[in-house]
């Protein structure tokens, strides 16, 4: 056996924890071999053509590996859609997961990617993305679960638990990365409380869930890069929260000066040997940073690499582990799972939805995407699988005694002429990679500081650059043309579509493809049916036919608010260099204004109706509390509801917030009741207390519950825990 594999025996026969048997290890490395332990293995140049010439990702990124000593070192895969490397499992986006407002099921998609990982080779997942995004125009809105901290928490932490079952997982980006064309030069400048009680506290949940890894992110905060930021790597994530993982810069960009991103705390320069392979000996002879710094990160490396490879499962996971029959079913489910029905009105006495394909001779599927491959943008998220279902191959398989009549282009006249002569008019209208996603372009990245970044180019990249074509050369591959979305309404074209497609035939649905929040006050009136259906993943198409035909009785709730007018949202610029985040955004904030908006956070109808009849308390401990919720289907079909829980602190610093600190789905069969139990947290209550250095919960008796089915819920059961 190899010192590492040594080591991780005794590490998982409890002889010694990994800490010290990290340091046996280290010690018999050589210098340069410590050194390596801190960046990519990959040269800098070499890695960029590798991504030009194979695509990003196509093979794990290796960092810190020492062959002669067996040490693997960070073996990286990226998500959170999947697995990037390789052809494997495209589940719905980050976004699509959250509406389902299912941990459990959550868990089960990171177990499914967990094997695809260490299938490619991978021991590190960098796809636990809970980015908070303040403003639905973010371009990487998808990547993460929804707008609320606890809500986001809850979801980053059950994809870890069920990743780590077999690598490493990373929670990203740390911190206040929720701007895209602009994040390589945005400072973001916020106050201390808010940063806490907003900003961090699902990050946090992530860490205290037992995460291995931290990536930081590329932009500033409060003045200093996030890659080498001692307050948010050490102060906070060490002493306030005692993370013993590793922390690992975004790519390429993550820090400016290798010698201060690794005194503040940063372990990992990720993903090729660049700044710290060019600079980080001469700044040790310079005396800007220590060999104790390189030991101290150089053991937390190896650390977590010996607890994951002590107590991961084990198994065969070869080629075969990729995409299998049971991760499409799971990949079909949670797209199912994720669709939020907006609107079911009644033509002629009966809700357009479902359609009974017994009944339905004709439809007419309308729309640029309605036979498209649109899984979500093209950039690190991007996952490769095997198939794809688009929306009109769902249907057809759906419906196949229905004549279906295809109209992809843009014209209201020519979809209205299919609308009038089909039995139901189907509009599949939204986003693609090309209006929202991962930003990687030449006025963000060709900028003198960022090129200073790169390490000396070689002869024929020198004259590359002489020719002013080097960074489009050698970035392309990653480069994505969505960035921030510059609307939050459809195309004015998609929304004439729209009008002209309900006008012709009153069984008109529409299905929205998107991310985040779209605006719809210039159509939604017109149309009696609307299902939000998100960036679905590979099998998007049989389970929006699954939703439609009603084999799946609709449960997603929204994980976001949707306004009525971008008046609504916080100030937002997508160029900005400098912002202020501030406390308020989403429902938080429509409550503040006292705006209604189109559709509440966490709202979302179904086939069938719900109601809450009574919710007492099982139990109260000292940071939250289990509520017994009992539900009612009062329809004629069974179904899945989501309880929610919000809650307010009538005396606190700011009573009139109402945050989410619980939910839980539950199976009610048609025409009878259900018991579920809810865990609740009073964290999201908490508020920061300068003094003391940490958040300070309210008690049990200055909490007032209400236990509904969307935010302000006026059917809401009311609970105090004071009795």
């Amino acid at each position: 056996m190899t010192p590492f594999d040594t080591a991780v025996e005794a590490v998982r026969a409890d002889d010694l924890t990994p800490e010290q048997a990290a340091a046996d290890v280290y010690a018999l490395l050589t210098d340069d071999e410590r050194l390596g332990l801190l960046d990519g293995d990959t040269p800098f140049w070499q890695g960029l053509g590798m991504i030009r010439a194979e695509g990003y990702n196509s093979r794990p990124y290796v960092h810190g590996a020492v062959d002669r000593l067996g040490i693997p070192g960070i073996r990286f895969a990226d998500g959170p859609r999947g697995c990037v490397p390789g052809r494997g499992t495209a589940f719905p986006v980050s976004t699509a997961r959250g509406a389902t407002w299912d941990i459990a099921l959550e868990e089960r998609v990171g177990e499914v990617i967990g094997r695809e990982v260490r299938a490619q080779g991978a021991n590190f997942y960098g796809g636990v993305c809970v980015n908070l995004p303040r403003h639905p125009a973010w371009g990487r809105f998808q990547e993460t679960y929804g707008d609320d901290p606890y809500h986001l928490g809850e979801f980053g932490a059950a994809l870890t638990r069920g990743t780590q079952k077999y690598v490493m997982a990373c929670v990203k980006h740390y911190a206040l990365n929720s701007m895209e064309n602009a994040r390589f030069t945005v400072d973001v400048t916020v106050a201390e409380d808010v940063l806490h009680d907003v900003y961090l506290p699902h990050f946090k949940r992530v860490v205290d869930e037992g995460v291995t890894g931290v990536m930081t992110s590329y932009n500033s905060v409060n003045g200093e890069w996030a890659g080498q930021h001692p307050y948010l790597l050490t102060e906070v994530l060490r002493e306030q929260w005692g993370f013993r993982g590793i922390t690992v810069s975004d790519f390429v960009w993550g820090f400016r000066d290798p010698a201060k991103s690794l005194q503040a705390g940063l372990d990992l320069e990720e993903p090729f040997a660049q700044q710290r392979t060019t600079h980080l000996r001469e700044r040790l002879d310079a005396g800007a940073t220590s060999w104790a710094a390189v030991e101290r990160s150089g053991l937390r490396l190896l650390a977590a690499q010996l607890r994951s490879y002590a107590s991961r499962s084990d198994g065969d996971f070869g080629p075969e582990t990729m995409a299998t029959a049971e991760a499409r079913a799971l990949a079909r489910t949670v797209a199912a799972r994720a669709v939020v029905l907006l609107k079911n009105e009644p033509v002629q006495g009966t809700p357009v939805l479902p359609l009974d394909p017994a009944q339905v001779t004709s439809i007419a599927v309308i729309g640029r995407l309605a036979n498209t491959p649109n899984m979500g943008d093209h950039g690190s998220s991007d996952v490769h699988p095997p198939s794809h279902v688009t929306p009109l191959e769902g249907i057809r398989a759906a419906f196949p005694g229905a004549e279906i009549t295809l109209v992809e282009d843009d014209g209201p006249l020519r979809a209205a002429e299919a609308a009038r002569s089909a039995q139901v008019a189907l509009v599949v209208a939204g986003y693609t990679a090309a209006d929202e996603g991962e930003y990687v372009g030449r006025d963000a990245t060709a900028r003198p500081e960022l090129l200073a970044l790169f390490p000396p180019a070689p002869p024929q990249v020198l004259e590359a650059m002489k020719a002013g074509a080097a960074t489009s050369e050698h970035t392309e591959a990653i480069t994505a043309n969505g960035g921030d979305r510059t609307s939050l309404t459809l195309r004015p074209i998609d929304e004439e579509i729209i009008r002209a497609v309900a006008a012709a035939n009153p069984r008109t649905v529409v299905c929205v493809v998107a991310a985040g929040t779209v605006l719809t006050e210039s159509w939604r009136h017109h149309v009696p049916a609307i299902l939000l259906t998100w960036y679905p993943g590979m099998e998007g198409g049989h389970a929006l036919a699954d939703v439609l035909t009603g084999a799946h009785n609709p449960s997603g709730r929204l994980p976001f608010a949707i306004p009525t007018s971008a008046e609504h949202l916080p100030p937002y610029d997508r160029d900005a260099t400098a912002i202020t985040y501030g406390r308020l955004h989403g429902q938080r904030l429509l409550d503040d204004l006292g705006a209604q908006p189109a559709y509440p956070h966490g709202y979302g109808l179904s086939y069938t109706t719900y109601t809450i009849d009574k919710a007492t308390t099982a139990s109260v401990e000292d940071i939250g509390a289990r509520l017994t919720v009992r539900v009612t289907n009062t329809g004629g079909r069974d179904g899945r509801h989501v309880v929610q829980v919000h809650g307010r602190h009538p005396h606190g610093p700011h009573p009139d917030e109402r945050p989410l600190i619980g939910f839980a789905t539950v199976e009610v069969p048609a025409r009878a009741s259900a018991v579920v139990e809810v865990e609740t947290s009073f964290l999201p209550l908490a508020h920061w207390d300068p003094a003391a250095r940490l958040r300070i919960p309210p008690t049990a008796e200055e909490i007032v519950l209400t236990v509904g089915s969307y935010a302000n819920d006026p059917d809401a059961v009311v609970l105090r825990l004071n009795g």
